[in-house]
Order: C-alpha cells, then structure tokens, then sequence
C-alpha cells in the first residue's frame, strides 16, 4: 500500500477518540463494558480504509464490531468515513499491530476474526509475517471463544493456497471455501475497496471461513 504522509493525521485521531481509541489495552477484558452491552465482538485485523468493517456495523446493529489498522495514514481514512456514517455506536476503531492482539483482548474475548486482503508477503523469509501463519494463527486462538471463527478474503492465488494448507495443519475446521466468490455473490456480502477494484478487473476473489477446534 503507497502511503501519503498525512501531518494532520494525529490532531485529528486526537480529536474523535471516542471512535478511535488511543489507549486499546486500557481496554483489556473491558470491551463489553465499552460498547455498553453483551453483543458479540467482531474484529477485522488490517481494516485498511474501513469500507468493510463500517458497512458491517451497519447491516448488524447487534454485533459489535473493531477496526485494527498498524498506519496511522490508512486508519484516519478509515476514521473520516465513520465519521461520515453517523459514527455507529457498535464500531471502534484503533491502531496496532496484529501481534498485539493478547495485550488487547483477554481470552475468550472475541466471537470472530477478520482477514482481508492482508499483505501477501510474497517472499519465503517473509512467510511467518502473513496473517494465517501458524503464529498469529495462535494469537487468534487466544482471544476468540471456544470455536472462535477466521473469515478471510483475497484475491492472491498463492496466499490463499497457503492459508488453506496452515488453517488445516493447525487443525481448525474449513467451510464455504470459494475460488470465486462472486460467481454466485452472497446477498449478505460486503466487499472492500479492494475487493472492488480487483473484482472489477475480472480478478477471481478467494474465501473462506474457518473454526477453532477447541469446543
């Protein structure tokens, strides 16, 4: 992702920390409380410019929903579109890393993750960075219910390849695998930006869901 240097960026997070939580392991084990009910928590990890994770809180006012971006120039883009949205009172936004996720969420925390179009990482020294290796796939684990869910999305070939192969050995659960999701489009799909663009171009568009197997 080509990122533009934004010096207005700070200020303005600053100033609508009531999405954008500056502080999110103050909220470790509080979550709940923040959102002010016992809803369940969805968290997308790598919310890029946060068409997904918005139109998600939209469509499921019952859900509660967390947007984890790691730049501080993807995630305000992602911030002035909840604003424009009316700032739902089931979404947050914050930004860290993905393998900060334990000093976040206490165990159990969480009903279901999030992946999409995370960054390849082409290169073989680079796999342990992509996020369905077996390393973050551990991290989720930690935080999720029992049975705790992986949806995950892209339209890399390979990265889907790979995913298959490292959910499966890690022994989770695999359902409504698809090699092209928009051949027969669910109703209740929300596409990202980048969804968009690559679907577009006629670029097939890969998914998945996966379950814990620790019921």
């Amino acid at each position: 992702m080509r990122l533009r240097n934004k010096p207005w960026a700070r200020d303005f997070m600053a100033e609508h920390s009531d999405v954008l939580l500056a502080e999110p392991e103050k909220m470790n084990n509080g979550w709940h409380g923040l959102f002010g009910n016992g809803n369940p928590i969805h968290i997308e990890v790598g919310t890029g410019m946060g068409q997904f994770i918005i139109g998600m809180a939209l469509a499921n006012p019952d859900v509660n929903y967390i947007g984890i971006e790691h730049f501080d120039n993807v995630i305000v883009s992602a911030l002035e579109k909840v604003i424009d949205a009316g700032k739902p009172s089931n979404l947050r936004l914050f930004r860290a890393n993905g393998m900060d996720l334990v000093d976040i969420f206490s165990e159990g925390e969480i009903d279901r993750v999030y992946l999409n179009f995370s960054d390849p990482w082409p290169k073989t020294r680079h796999v342990k960075r992509r996020l369905t290796h077996e390393t973050f796939l551990k991290l989720y684990e930690a935080v999720l219910i029992p049975g705790g869910e992986i949806h995950f999305k892209t339209d890399n070939r390979l990265l889907f390849e790979y995913s298959l192969v490292s959910i499966s050995s890690y022994g989770m659960k695999l359902r409504d695998v698809s090699l092209d999701l928009h051949a027969a489009m669910p109703k209740d799909n929300i596409m990202t930006e980048y969804e968009e663009k690559f679907s577009a171009k006629g670029q097939p568009i890969y998914r998945l869901e996966s379950q814990f197997n620790n019921l």
